[in-house]
């Protein structure tokens, strides 16, 4: 078995397939680019090599296949599981005739930060018999089935023993980046390179004209490389400048992600399908839309081919469904076609006609795409973006400069249609018709220039193309200027890899023994920015990137209790952002900071100024909490939280920063709550005070592992109904930051009480009226971790006691926030299904809504417009329900709530948290 490596292996890691190419590392000889065939199942008990691997993900049920019907030629690659998986082409082919148990697009759900990427969560909608998998995990089992099937035919020359690199879009942001390595590593393949995919388009096509680059690009100074694969749109600028001997090729500017590809055409035709098969207001399931949306994206390659048949025929099969008992089948008009691809995703734009950020984006398999469907829109708004870095690659004073030659990559532009419409649409803006480089082999270039591009590092051939990193990074600062956010520039656009730039103007003093956090915003556009540099945040320019963490332990510093550190930041050989704490007393002493990626997080909150009276404030904590406190003034415990108002103003004001200043003190104060039950009552109420949500602001999740420790404690007076009022009301504040083994823990507390089956066994009556059963139902309902098998538990209890009337009010909140569709701070897969809900909202609206409005805001909940079909009810139900909200003169916000996909308003934010949130901290959308 070889050490060195022999082969350079490029693998294009794709949102509809996955393609390998390589070419041999001997010595003397050239190079020679070749595809590597991907073994694979195409039939069951039928394996062939095909140049793509689909990436599709089959679970196949226990009885339906066979060990040989999905034998390989390599023993299996994962543990022994419950369900069957099938990679590739079987997979795809199974998925088009069967339901909710196809996994595609694990590639857009990488770049997806609304979602934990590492959950199971895939097949999106899948009945919860199907097993499912983390979209980390379904990236992985591709370049694992690359990997077997390579290491089959070479075994003398492993895959992870040879140089790789695999592919992102230049979109991608640090965090998809992570993940990707993070599949690779789980694929055992822990060292490899990334490169950006129009970049490899580029260079495949400079390796198949190496010998005559010259003339090919003569008078052309900036390349456009337009790559709309099936899950994104990827947009870069290259500048080219003449040489003595070849051009030399610059990356200027890349585009934000844009989750907007072939996949949404392929949606959009399905829509179309589903609206003629059914009619009305009925609609297929996700798994059933899923199946036509594969049906629709084979109808769609055959009509926009260059030579297409007149129609084509999408077929659903049935299978007794509510919806289709048997096959249905419609035709798909080739003009009709081309019309809607046209119109919809390339029509005909000004420069200046940019997308329309105000409207919601579709929302389907749990995606968000893009608001804007419209492609050349987005281009449109890329260019003007970029005019000022264009012009000067142009040499033009032009406003709109356009570039001069256009490359394009993805499976649309096999259609002839489209590529003479985007050509079209840039000689409208730039007054003449760019200059086309040709592709001719769209599905194949990225991994042909991935290995092209290990080739150029090699020196072989060709040179690379420069530009060093691709966006300008800011780490997030409080300037106590403004309420304006800043960031402080700690890694400018253009820097080239392994380069170091050490943040030496500011100094961070980090107490050791704690996790610190620190947030990042990077930028793309035209702005030139110098290390150091201080530059104003908005949404529109700036992306925010996941939280970053370091931990610092104690003995790091030689026992003290603090570390002066600076930010260290550089593009590694890889591809990625690398982040290190460097201690200003000894450069050598580094620690690395990492993004955390497990959990989401809201976007971080401006730091406002020290309030000038916090110490006082704080002061007066300490002398009922310190631990040289012995005892306490019993009128000073209860009336501590007015004498803060005293100091810092009315409760209402107190601003996030200020409340986990006074948090701070609250916690050096836990060892010494319980010395009376005033104490421990005041506490509690302050602690929860402090920290709701329990999320959105650095170090959160830190503090509220913290604050859990106590749970398992209990409470020490539990004789005192006001003392368990506050307990309760303490974890109900706090539940967002409350992982899903700690909200899982709570549920199977408050279950015995709950559950009419149990309430009346032994003293759980008696414990109920003593405990507060009230509060114990507010807080079941926000665990909105909890798996939705026991959501749907624990709502059913609630039903069976509210049909019987004497059930408090809070109740009906409780069922609301159980059953809502879009989560307050829990995951979308966890969300009740839909059948489960509509059975719930049969009862919830034989209420009267006039009478009784708690009845009614629940049904809002249960009914409201997330743009999910999977959780969205069904349109006919979802009509009756707004038809009877309108009848009972329901708040226009409750109505809209369940008509469209809409931000809420901050009455009814505060209505569905249970109280109001501190002052600025946005976390619904």
């Amino acid at each position: 078995m070889t050490t060195a490596p022999h082969y350079l292996i490029g693998i294009d890691l794709g949102t509809t397939h996955t393609v390998a190419a390589y070419a041999e590392l001997a010595h003397g000889t050239a190079h020679k680019l070749e595809l590597f065939p991907i073994e694979q199942s195409i039939k069951p008990g039928q394996v062939a090599a095909r140049p793509l691997l689909p990436s599709a993900r089959y679970h196949a049920a226990p009885a339906e296949l066979s060990d040989t019907d999905t034998a390989l030629p390599w023993p299996p690659t994962e543990p022994p599981q419950d369900h069957r998986p099938v990679v590739g082409e079987l997979a795809r082919l199974l998925g088009a005739k069967s339901r909710g148990r196809l996994i595609m697009s694990a590639k857009s759900w990488l770049s997806h930060a609304g979602a934990d990427r590492t959950a199971a969560i895939l097949p999106w909608g899948a009945p919860e018999d199907v097993p499912k998998i983390s979209p980390v995990d379904a990236s992985a089992s591709y370049l694992r089935h690359v990997r077997s099937a390579w290491n089959a035919q070479h075994p003398e020359a492993p895959l992870e023993r040879q140089d790789l690199v695999v592919t992102v879009p230049a979109s991608f942001d640090e965090a998809a980046r992570a993940l990707t390595l993070e599949a690779a590593r789980l694929a055992g393949l822990p060292k490899l390179r990334l490169l950006e995919e129009p970049q490899a388009v580029c260079y495949d096509w400079l390796w198949q004209h190496r010998k005559t680059l010259q003339k090919e690009l003569d008078g052309v100074r900036l390349l456009l490389v337009c790559d709309v694969g099936g899950g994104t749109t990827d947009l870069t600028l290259i500048k080219v400048e003449p040489g003595a001997d070849e051009p030399k090729l610059t990356r200027i500017a890349v585009g934000n992600h844009l989750m907007l590809g072939g996949d949404n055409i392929d949606l959009t035709l399905a829509h179309l399908a589903e609206q003629r098969m059914l009619g009305g207001d009925k609609r297929l399931s996700s798994a059933e839309l899923s199946q036509l949306v594969e049906q629709c994206r084979l109808a769609k390659e055959r009509l926009l081919a260059d030579v297409a048949p007149d129609t084509a025929t999408v077929t659903l099969l049935g299978a007794g469904s509510r919806l289709i008992g048997a096959a249905r089948s419609v035709e798909l008009d080739r003009d009709e076609v081309h019309r809607m691809v046209l119109d919809g995703f390339f029509p005909r734009v000004g420069l200046h006609e940019h997308p329309d950020r105000k409207r919601s984006g579709v929302v389907e398999f749990g995606l968000p795409y893009a608001a804007d469907p419209a492609i050349s829109k987005h281009l449109a708004a890329f260019l003007s973006q970029h005019r000022t870095t264009a012009a000067e690659a142009l040499g033009s004073n032009s406003e709109t400069p356009v570039p001069d030659a256009l490359l394009l990559n993805g499976g649309v532009f096999r259609s002839p249609v489209i590529v003479r419409r985007i050509v079209e649409q840039m000689a409208e803006w730039g007054g003449q018709a760019p200059k086309v480089l040709r592709n001719e082999r769209p599905d194949q270039a990225v991994a042909y220039g991935a290995v092209a591009y290990g080739l150029a590092r090699r020196g072989h051939a060709i040179q690379r193309i420069g530009g060093g990193s691709a966006r300008s990074y800011f780490l997030l600062v409080d300037t106590g200027a403004d309420q304006a956010q800043r960031g402080v520039c700690i890694l400018p656009r253009g820097t080239e890899e392994g380069r170091e730039v050490v943040l030496a103007e500011r100094t961070f003093s980090l107490r050791l023994g704690q996790p610190v956090r620190f947030h990042l915003a990077s930028s793309s556009g035209d702005m030139r920015y110098q290390p150091g540099e201080l530059a104003e945040i908005d949404e529109e320019r700036f992306q925010n990137l996941p939280p970053l963490a370091v931990a610092f332990d104690r003995d790091s510093a030689q026992g003290g209790q603090e570390q002066a550190v600076r930010i260290a930041a550089a593009l590694t050989e890889i591809g990625t952002l690398d982040l290190q704490c460097v201690a200003v007393d000894d450069p050598e002493k580094r620690w690395n900071i990492e993004f955390q990626l497990r959990r989401g997080a809201a976007q971080p909150v401006l730091e406002a100024r020290r309030h000038p009276r916090l110490d006082e404030a704080l002061e007066k904590i300490r002398l009922v909490f310190g631990k040289k406190t012995k005892t306490a003034d019993p009128k000073a415990i209860k009336g501590l939280r007015s004498e803060l108002e005293k100091s810092l103003g009315g409760r209402g004001d107190w601003e996030t920063p200020l409340l986990r200043e006074l948090f701070g003190a609250l916690l050096e104060g836990l060892p010494h709550r319980r010395r009376s039950a005033d104490h421990e009552r005041v506490w509690l109420s302050l602690v929860g005070y402090c920290l709701r949500p329990g999320f959105g602001y650095p170090l959160d999740d830190w503090r509220v592992e913290q604050v859990f420790a106590v749970y398992g404690q209990g409470l020490q007076f539990v004789n005192e109904p006001q003392n368990w009022a506050e307990w309760w009301t303490l974890w109900r504040r706090i539940a967002g930051g409350l992982d899903a083994a700690a909200q899982t823990a709570v549920f199977h507390d408050l279950a015995e009480i709950i559950n009419p089956d149990t309430a009346k066994r032994g003293n759980n009556v008696t414990l109920a009226k003593k405990r507060g059963y009230e509060d114990m139902v507010r807080l079941a309902a926000v665990l909105e971790r909890l798996p939705a098998a026991n959501k749907a538990e624990l709502g059913g209890w609630l039903l069976h006691r509210l049909e019987k009337s004497s059930e408090p009010m809070e109740s009906w909140w409780a069922l609301g926030r159980i059953g809502a569709r879009v989560p307050f701070h829990g995951s979308a897969h966890n969300v009740v299904p839909v059948a489960t809900v509509e059975r719930w909202l049969e009862t919830v609206m034989g209420r009267d809504f006039r009478k009784e409005p708690h009845p009614g805001f629940a049904a809002a909940l249960l009914g409201r417009m997330s743009g999910d079909r999977e959780r969205d009810l069904e349109p006919a139900t979802r009509h009756r329900l707004i038809d009877k909200l309108r009848a009972a003169k329901a708040p226009e916000s409750w109505i809209s709530m369940v008509s469209e996909v809409k931000e809420l308003t901050e009455a009814d934010e505060q209505r569905i948290f249970g109280e109001a949130l501190p002052p600025g901290l946005k976390l619904i959308g």
